[in-house]
């Protein structure tokens, strides 16, 4: 990696100019100081890639400049440098931070490899940053796209607990995206920097679900030939989400409740105890109350799990979404498989926005991807559309032919959601300005699924 920036720090003049020397002569500008206080001028004035200091300065210590330059340019890698009798200041160096330390005299191999090294790992961690930047943004609570109250009722809540270490329980159909605002949970957080690992529980045999979770020891049943950490301790100081967790076995359900009341377990076939610092998020699209009733899931678990629990509407029931989720994914995946395309038609829309979307946003999503490969035109339109959005929920008209019940509910519908959006869903305020009291507004919101 040519073109970097290097700082060398060293009170001896003929070795400073050696190594910046040496180090201009593989492409990198140097940056000199003969002092402490000459380089922290330059750690807090120049944009530096890397630092190679001597620990012994006349007018300050060299651990105290590397502390310094952890604080000023947390990106930058240190090497130290150091005389073989300080062998013991440059291991606390290396606990402080520093990449790596050379003992004088420095051999020109030796600084050079260490120096391609340091900043490759560099590159590394900055490239590593700049994954987690991308996650953090693309999981963000401004790129979920809903119109819908509860779904604003969501955010809030999410936005009230993500950064408590409290335990979540997130429930509704399945693909109506609790993974996603898991991730959005763990990215509002501040172990944000941590893991965050997914389980999906019901994608993994019984058998082998408790192994996965909590890893075992070599030997501690057949096929176990070498030891394997859990998804627990992979997530240690980040967050571990639980899908699908109404499928834990018996067993596996009171090793989770140990796990959420001490952070602790121990992997299977082992008597080694583990603590964990893990926020812990599950998920569910069954009914837990009735699973502890019919005594398949614990009660005490049941409890401790339900400390927060957001609930996740179905697509159908907040179908002013569609068309703001189907532009949405119409752009991602135009962009995505280079296919541009202009929009979706009205009466494809409309054939949207009348199915019941039993596999929620995720089947949203496929249903239009499928429509960007599958067009021909500028518009996705309705032969684009798979057969099944055609068909539509049983009895419902032909396109373009619409109930006369339906007809003469509309319009009611997308007036009072015009009122409760020009009131801030304010239900009384809404009842007064349409000429008719709270009750009745009740009642045709619980119709029309507005509540």
């Amino acid at each position: 990696m040519k073109g970097q920036t290097i700082l060398v720090v060293d009170d001896d003049s003929i070795v400073l100019d050696s190594l910046c020397k040496l180090l201009s002569s593989e492409g990198h500008q140097t940056e000199k100081a003969d002092s402490f206080q000459k380089a922290v001028c330059i750690v807090k004035s120049k944009g530096l890639s890397l630092a190679i200091i001597d620990l012994h300065l006349p007018d300050g210590d060299g651990l105290a400049l590397l502390d310094i330059i952890r604080s000023e340019q947390p990106q930058t890698s240190v090497i130290v440098i150091t005389g073989y009798g300080s062998i013991t200041t440059a291991v606390k160096a290396i606990k402080k931070g520093a990449f790596d330390y050379l003992t004088k005299p420095v051999m020109d191999e030796e600084l050079c490899l260490a120096v391609e090294r340091a900043l490759e790992q560099r590159s590394i961690l900055l490239e590593n940053q700049s994954l987690r930047n991308q996650l953090a943004g693309r999981f963000s609570l401004g790129n979920v796209i809903s119109q819908d109250q509860r779904m604003a009722r969501v955010f809030e809540l999410i936005r009230s607990v993500a950064d408590s270490d409290t335990t979540i329980l997130m429930t509704g159909p399945s693909g109506t995206g609790k993974s996603m605002l898991a991730r959005a949970i763990h990215y509002h957080s501040s172990r944000k920097d941590g893991p965050f690992v997914e389980v999906s529980c019901g994608a993994i045999p019984e058998t082998l679900l408790e192994s996965d979770l909590f890893g075992h020891v070599r030997g501690a049943f057949t096929g176990a030939v070498a030891n394997k950490q859990g998804k627990f301790l992979a997530a240690d100081k980040g967050t571990i989400f639980l899908d699908e967790i109404a499928n834990a076995s018996p067993a596996l359900q009171a090793k989770l409740l140990r796990v959420l009341e001490d952070r602790q377990f121990e992997p299977v076939g082992s008597n080694k105890t583990y603590t964990i610092d893990t926020r812990v998020i599950l998920a569910t699209n069954r009914d837990l109350a009735q699973e502890v009733k019919e005594g398949r899931f614990r009660e005490d678990l049941y409890y401790r799990i339900n400390v927060v629990t957001i609930e996740l509407p179905p697509l159908c029931q907040r179908i002013g979404d569609v068309p703001l989720l189907a532009r949405h994914f119409l752009r991602i995946y135009s962009a995505r498989h280079n296919r541009p395309k202009d929009g979706i038609t009205d009466r494809a829309m409309q054939l949207l926005e009348r199915y019941d979307w039993p596999g929620n946003v995720r089947e949203l999503e496929n249903v239009i991807e499928r429509a960007v490969l599958l067009s021909k035109g500028p518009m996705i339109d309705i032969e684009d559309l798979p057969p099944a959005i055609h068909q539509g929920p049983p009895n419902q008209a032909p396109i373009g032919i619409v109930p006369l019940k339906q007809a003469k509910t509309e319009p009611e519908k997308r007036l009072i959601v015009q009122a409760l959006e020009a009131n801030q869903w304010n239900r009384l305020r809404t009842a007064k300005a349409l000429g008719i009291n709270r009750t009745t507004l009740y009642k045709k919101m619980k119709r029309y699924g507005l509540l």
